[in-house]
């Protein structure tokens, strides 16, 4: 099984570090910013670094959609997973459109509001998973699978 982890670097990235013990043993590539914490963090890892800043900007989500389609056309995962936030998006829409399987785990930190990216590939997503009971009022097909700190 191959695993494509994409999401933004800092709390983003960290969440989905966590999860070492399952991608750990899995063929697999990251898709974050360049910056300092990935750098270090993923410096072992097979990885493409996605455009930033992403809040509204148009251009880097178009670069980033560029970016997705020639990721993933030449790595073909079977499975998607994120934790958000913007660089998610165009991974998600352009994998489910190339039959990937997509999971999203909906930050630890929103508890009774919803991520914009969340929202975005919620109608989307074969896994969509939250860490609070609390997320099921935005989420009523989510999972609850608790914390993964």
């Amino acid at each position: 099984m191959k695993i494509c982890l994409v999401g933004s670097s800092g709390g983003h990235l960290m969440q989905l570090y966590q999860l070492e013990k399952w991608w750990g043993k899995h063929d697999r590539f990251w898709v974050t910013f360049e910056k300092q914490d990935s750098c270090s963090l993923l410096k072992d890892e097979k990885r493409y670094w996605c455009y930033y800043p992403t809040n509204r900007n148009i251009k880097n989500l178009m670069r980033n959609t560029f970016l997705s389609w020639r990721v993933l056309i030449k790595e073909r995962p079977d499975i998607i997973i994120s934790t958000g936030a913007a660089p998610a998006i165009p991974f998600f829409y352009i994998g489910k459109l190339l039959g990937s399987k997509l999971i999203y785990i909906e930050v630890y930190d929103r508890i009774e509001l919803s991520t914009l990216t969340g929202k975005i590939v919620y109608p989307i997503t074969d896994k969509f998973i939250l860490q609070w009971e609390e997320q099921k009022k935005m989420y009523p097909k989510g999972e609850f699978l608790g914390g993964l700190l």
